[in-house]
């Protein structure tokens, strides 16, 4: 039975659900940021967290909404003429930045990891993290891929294993320095071919050896095994998941009050970035994080939502991607936060701290915005997207 055409603009749903969670961060970024003195010194405007915050919530605003300007199908890489589409120049450009991003000169070391690259060095310094970038162009590269080979998925060696080998160069310049990075990208590539229509016998086939790497990646690191031992510990956690335990069971139903949380002075490690979500809990109480949850709820509904209305492969596939990279990255945090994760680098997305990671999964709302505006069809019918031979999105409805 066909569904009939929706009233609810799932768009403007999408992009009120975005400012309020950027929204939200601001605020508690700037209040976990709080300094003892309550002194900023805006000569030293960059090493301020909390001010430089101040300034991304605007400008990844601003490059949501230039990026839903921009038609989703200039990704595709196909019926375009030869070098239109934007996916091949920036898959090329990411793998240029993870290649530069390790070379000692260009690089730049922090907390033991190379990761990041300063685009202007010096007291005014602006740092780029090139693997934050390829973790939303393989959502472009394979939703690009999987539509243009659609019809050939199922030849294990021209198709599935160039694939692989691509997704497992990505991976192999970012897994030294980003594990959690890493893994995710493995995490999502599975998905979107899944997704894809890829045969499920090939996609079994390259686990056993992503499994064993990845657990070399963890075996071979004392600070890993450290972590894995603390959350398998039935008597003791580690020193970032206690503090975290102890921030959310004194915030209590409706908190301490917006800057009132002891926590973030000292006591809470990346209370700005990774745990911000504690901060919210000791501040805000239970009734804040319920409101955080329930709008990241309410993203995924509305993304499954435009995925399913959308009228072509490619903008099903690339809607699929965003809306899934964004939602396990917060439920990933989240359970983190709660210790039912082992303690992982993974931000909240629109509210932790973070400039690279704001502006890049703003851009990829903004693309999830186009393919919403665009995807105006009169009538819908599931029967139509779940095609055995061309994955659970099926084919585009024009040819069905």
């Amino acid at each position: 039975m066909p569904l009939k055409e929706s009233t609810i603009s799932y768009d403007r749903v999408i992009e009120t659900v975005v400012l309020l969670l950027m929204a939200t961060g601001t605020v508690f970024v700037f209040s976990a940021g709080a300094t003892l003195s309550g002194d900023f010194n805006l000569g030293q405007f960059y090493n301020f967290t909390t001010l430089k915050q101040l300034v991304f919530f605007p400008l990844a605003v601003l490059v949501m909404y230039a990026m839903s300007r921009v038609d989703y199908r200039r990704f595709s890489m196909t019926q375009r003429p030869p070098g239109y589409s934007l996916t091949p120049y920036l898959s090329i450009l990411t793998v240029i930045f993870l290649i530069m991003v390790l070379i000692p000169a260009l690089g730049v070391e922090r907390n033991s990891s190379r990761r990041w690259m300063d685009l202007a060095p010096g007291s005014m310094y602006i740092s780029f993290q090139p693997s934050e970038l390829a973790k939303w162009v393989m959502i472009l590269f394979l939703a690009a891929f999987l539509e243009r080979y659609s019809d050939s998925m199922d030849q294990f060696w021209k198709r599935f294993v160039p694939v692989c080998l691509i997704v497992a160069c990505v991976v192999g310049l970012i897994i030294g320095q980003d594990f959690g990075t890493a893994a995710f990208i493995v995490m999502m590539s599975f998905i979107m071919l899944l997704l894809g229509g890829a045969n499920l016998l090939y996609l079994l086939s390259p686990i056993p050896i992503a499994l064993a790497g990845l657990t070399a990646m963890v075996v071979t690191s004392e600070y890993r095994m450290g972590r894995i031992r603390d959350y398998l510990s039935s008597t003791e956690i580690g020193y970032q998941a206690k503090q975290s335990l102890i921030a959310i069971s004194t915030g209590g139903l409706f908190g301490k009050g917006l800057g009132r949380g002891v926590l973030k002075w000292g006591h809470l490690p990346e209370d700005t970035t990774d745990f911000v979500f504690s901060v919210i809990a000791e501040e805000m109480g239970l009734a804040a994080c319920g409101f955080v949850i329930l709008l990241f709820i309410i993203f995924a509904v509305s993304g499954v939502v435009v995925t399913l209305r959308c009228r072509d492969r490619f903008g099903r596939l690339v809607a699929a991607g965003i809306v899934m990279a964004i939602t396990i990255q917060a439920a990933v945090n989240i359970g983190v936060v709660t210790v039912v994760l082992p303690t992982k680098g993974i931000p909240l997305p629109f509210i932790s701290a973070g400039g690279t990671s704001m502006l890049l999964t703003s851009a990829s709302v903004g693309i999830l915005l186009n393919i919403a505006r665009r995807a105006n069809q009169p009538e819908f019918n599931l029967n139509d997207t779940i095609p055995v031979s061309t994955g659970f999105l099926g084919r585009d409805n024009e040819s069905d």
